[in-house]
């Protein structure tokens, strides 16, 4: 059984060699649940497919949600786990396995937390969004992630990382007509008309926002371009994907009405293709304070998407803060010191005991 009151170093690494590709965390799901049951009994525990859910109600007038996700990336070539000194290398060390390991250990060890505790390890977030367990736990259990305060363990190098951006993609699309590459007079070139979509995303100046002291720094780029039929084809179609990562200050309908002005007045189509909402980071509530003073004030905006949106967008504040360094989640050199580990564990236990 997993050792939660042990080491949180031990027990990643045991985490770690449970095999948990997305779609495969029943054996890591029931590990987790039988060590709670066993080990921490001052949690009401439920199942929920493959998550587990647990929380104590002990009638503190605060609740803090810690939650994770069971799932990895596909393996590759990295399990089982190797300690090489003070660091612990495999898939899931930095996202994240050590974050759950952290949120593990902490239930079972916190005997008089300062708040009611809610923890939920959850299912399949590295793939679709349509199957991500938190987004079922929401339709199916939304009383279980009430909370006046959040945090994902996703790895953030020891930093708290709050709120999330936004994110919008659109296809920009460029219609002329057809015609011999010899005779190009007679055609009207789709690519070309793409070059003054180019020439205004180039002349772009990203807006930076600071909000909680937290400096959002907004992105506006081409990540996909298509068109041609043929070598010798002037072609009549052509289009190009863009991604606006947009602060939290600005809603998805707002930030979509931006992108709109940016290519006012240019002879194209735009459709939307994707949007998720940011999050702002809500430091300024009493619960999300005392985790930056325990943190002592190591605090910087996330950039890019997370779960932290979904807690954002039911009025809970919330944050990322876990061990691991973002840049090597997913790779084949995945790694997590164990410094970080017991520094986040520490900070942690601080914030939930005081």
């Amino acid at each position: 059984m997993l050792d939660l009151r042990g080491d949180p170093i031990e027990l990643t690494a045991a985490l770690v060699d449970i095999p948990s590709e997305s779609r495969h965390e029943r054996r890591i799901a029931d590990e987790a649940e039988a060590a709670l049951r066993s080990q921490a009994p001052a949690f009401e525990i439920i199942r929920n497919g493959n998550a587990v859910l647990a929380r104590t109600i002990l009638g503190r007038p605060t609740r803090v949600l810690l939650a994770g996700h069971l799932d990895t990336v596909p393996v590759a070539g990295n399990l089982p786990s190797r300690r090489d000194g003070d660091v612990l290398h495999g898939c899931g060390t930095s996202d994240m396995k050590s974050g759950d390991a952290v949120f593990l250990h902490l239930a079972a060890t916190v005997a008089a937390p300062a708040h009611d505790l809610t923890l939920v390890l959850y299912d399949c977030e590295e793939i679709e969004s349509a199957a991500n367990g938190l987004g079922r736990i929401e339709r199916d259990l939304p009383d279980w992630l009430s909370a006046d305060m959040a945090i994902l363990g996703e790895p953030t190098c020891g930093f708290i990382e709050a709120g999330c951006q936004g994110t919008l993609r659109v296809v920009i699309h460029a219609t002329g007509i057809r015609a011999h590459s010899a005779r190009s007079w007679l055609g009207d070139n789709a690519i070309h008309k793409l070059g003054a979509v180019l020439d205004r995303l180039a002349a772009y100046r990203p807006r930076s926002v600071e909000i909680d002291g937290c400096a959002y720094r907004e992105g506006l780029s081409a990540v996909r371009i298509d068109g041609g039929i043929a070598g010798n084809v002037i072609p009549d179609a052509a289009s190009l994907t863009v991604n606006f990562r947009f602060a939290p200050d600005r809603s998805p309908d707002s930030a979509l009405r931006h992108v709109h002005e940016v290519f006012d007045g240019l002879d194209v189509r735009i459709e939307q293709t994707d949007m998720a909402a940011g999050a702002l980071p809500g430091l300024s509530k009493p619960a999300a304070k005392a985790l930056v003073e325990a943190a002592a004030g190591q605090v910087r905006a996330k950039y890019g998407w997370t779960d932290v949106a979904r807690f954002a967008a039911r009025g809970i504040p919330a944050v990322n803060y876990g061990p691991g360094d973002p840049n090597l989640a997913h790779t084949r050199e995945e790694r997590v010191s164990a410094e970080q580990i017991t520094a986040t564990t520490a900070t942690l236990r601080s914030y939930l005991s005081s």
